[in-house]
């Protein structure tokens, strides 16, 4: 998964990535900023997911979109 891909066209995802994980907000989308690590951690603490379930979650998740 190419993260500067994914980085630099944040903006245009994001939207798409609000409709997927609900949970987070606008200001923590805008945090996250296109970050790999950040958007990983966002996602272990609004839904207790491991590393390794965030990790497969994301890489599905960003393979569809890009």
């Amino acid at each position: 998964m190419n993260w500067d891909v994914i980085h630099g066209k944040w903006d245009q995802i994001k939207g798409s990535v609000k409709e997927q994980w609900g949970d987070l907000t606008d200001d923590e989308l805008t945090q996250v900023a296109g970050s790999r690590d950040k958007m990983a951690g966002k996602l272990q603490e609004k839904y207790g997911w491991t590393k390794t379930e965030v990790d497969e979650k994301m890489n599905d998740f960003f393979r569809r979109h890009l």
